[in-house]
């Protein structure tokens, strides 16, 4: 277990990658807030999902997924229909101008993270995706047990198989959190 010196170091850190944040945050799209790339990012990672299960993934409650869903949907990112299996609920599913939009802030993330990392070596770059998925991994596990199984399996449980991974995949694109 680490000393208490290096979780103290750790949370000054984390203090300070709020700055990395903000600097992605800021080449998200004036029209795109966050929340709303948080919405996109999720339904291209991992296909068409109930409001349910992208309130869980986005670890806020179904209010506030609903006013994220909304601005998306004024836009025409995403569509919303009635979920075959209960009447009641409702499916939401990528447009194709949602995954334009999706791709170019994939592009304009990538960019910037390849300029800033540009000295790192590849094995860095991987050595601290690792890392951060470990770490997030670690949090996770606070969620319910279905959900934290269903994000290690690649997907949302309840729809079927996950979408196959979209290109740009292999980056450390997430817009900031909501």
């Amino acid at each position: 277990m680490a000393a208490k010196a290096q979780y103290e170091e750790l949370i000054r850190q984390f203090s300070a990658f709020g700055a990395v944040k903000r600097e992605l945050g800021r080449i998200l799209p004036s029209d795109c807030p966050s929340g709303s790339a948080a919405v996109l990012t999720l339904l291209g990672r991992y296909g068409d999902m109930r409001m349910s299960k992208l309130a869980e993934l986005l670890a806020v409650d179904m209010s506030v997924t609903s006013r994220h869903v909304a601005h998306v949907a004024e836009r025409g990112w995403i569509e919303r229909s009635p979920d075959p299996a209960d009447k009641r609920s409702r499916i939401v599913r990528l447009t194709p101008e949602g995954n334009r939009k999706l791709d170019d802030m994939s592009r304009a993330t990538t960019r910037m993270l390849a300029e800033r990392l540009g000295d790192w070596s590849d094995e860095e770059v991987a050595q601290l995706t690792r890392l951060m998925q470990r770490l997030r991994a670690s949090f996770d596990d606070c969620r319910s047990p279905k959900l934290s199984a269903a994000l290690e399996q690649g997907g949302p449980p309840s729809l079927g198989p996950p979408a196959p991974p979209p290109v740009f995949e292999t980056t450390t694109r997430t817009p900031a959190s909501t």
